[in-house]
This record gives C-alpha cells, structure tokens and sequence, in this order.
C-alpha cells in the first residue's frame, strides 16, 4: 500500500465503543497450527525459493504488478498459510527482504504482502501508526475474524496497481486480527483507524484481493 497524505484527517470514533465492547481487544498465547491442508502448502516452491534467493538480505525485492499478465495472474491467486519454523532461512530472508522493499524508495509504502513480491504464502509488513515511534511490524497467517459495522473512508494506492487511486467506501473503521509473529507466537487484538485499513488492504492480497476491485468504475 502506497504511502500519502497520512496525517492530513483524523478519523471520526463514533459508534466504536460499542464495537470494543463486544469482542475480545487483545490476546496471546502459543502458536495456532496450520490444519494438515494448510501444512501441506506451506512449503516453499522452486521458484518462490528462487526469488527469495536471488538477492542478499540488503537488497529489495521486484514488485509485481497488474501491468504485466504474467503478474497479474499471481496477484490474483490465493496464498497459502504459512508453517512457521524459526530456523527456516528462506521465510526469514523472505521476511527480511520484503522489509527492505517497503522501505526502498523506488517501492516505499506502508505495508506489503508477500504475493506482491512472487510469493504466495501469508506474510505481510505493516506500519503501525496506531503505536509510537509508527514502526513496521511483520504478521504470519494474519486473519480478520470481526469488522465494526462503522465505516471510513480513505483514498488508497497500491504499489502492484500503477498509477491508479480511489476510495474503496468499504473500509472498517475497526477489526479483530488473529495471527502469529515470527518467534511463533499467537495473537488477537483489534485495531482501529488508519492502521486498520493497511491491515485489510494488505490481507486482500493474501486472498488474491485488489483494492480496485471495490471501486465502482
């Protein structure tokens, strides 16, 4: 998701209170099992490694992009739940590398998702700008299980979609996450704002999701 104007409005909280009291704000715990189906998918292709690989950990990594069919046809196809394993070189590189790519200035944004760079497996960078210092965090098999019916409305960019911009009007203003870190971890928490609708764009990609898809024209 591209990076513009992002202190220019203050979201309206009305109506949130009662969305927060009927879900859990936050949780934690030991780290949610992939089901034997998902185990089964969550092993990295010969081309996913190779693209992961292809480079040093300093070096970003190609977008992928509708511009091209080849890409589009990726961007478009659902990922796949990861199988965490703390000492697996490829997720971490992989993890790494699409760090630096959201952080590149040829691809600067506030979030990525794996499939945005050739990889279908449920990884994705956001910033947090609902926390201090805003720093960019990484979720695995990151999951939306609740929307709050209150709305907002934002323009959005992508940086697999070029030159393109709109206002999907379908935004939660609040949702309750569930994923893992890293260190294999569980969590749940609800997140609110602007930070929540990264979190939507950017699990749009995991499920094969654009952000035009929600714009009229």
């Amino acid at each position: 998701m591209k990076k513009s104007g992002l202190r220019n409005e203050l979201i309206v909280r009305i109506g949130i209170l009662v969305f927060v009291t009927i879900i859990v704000l936050s949780g934690c715990g030991t780290l949610r099992t992939a089901s034997k189906s998902q185990k089964s998918e969550a092993v990295f292709t010969a081309d996913e490694i190779s693209l992961i690989m292809s480079s040093d950990l300093t070096s970003p990594m190609r977008v992928f992009k509708t511009n091209s069919y080849s890409d589009s046809l990726l961007l478009r196809t659902k990922s796949s739940a990861i199988t965490i394993d703390t000492s697996d070189n490829n997720l971490n590189t992989l993890i790494k590398r699409m760090y630096i790519t959201v952080n590149d200035t040829a691809s600067a944004g506030v979030g990525i998702a794996a499939p945005q760079v050739g990889v279908l497996k449920s990884v994705i960078w956001v910033q947090r700008f609902d926390k201090p210092g805003e720093p960019f965090e990484v979720y695995l098999n990151p999951k939306i299980v609740q929307y709050s019916q209150l709305k907002q409305e934002r323009r959005e960019g992508c940086l697999s979609v070029p030159d393109r911009r709109g206002d999907p009007k379908s935004r939660s203003y609040a949702i309750l996450l569930e994923y893992n870190r890293a260190d294999m971890s569980f969590h749940r928490e609800m997140v609110e704002g602007f930070t929540a609708i990264i979190f939507q764009h950017e699990i749009d990609h995991l499920n094969g999701i654009l952000f035009t898809d929600y714009l009229k024209d």
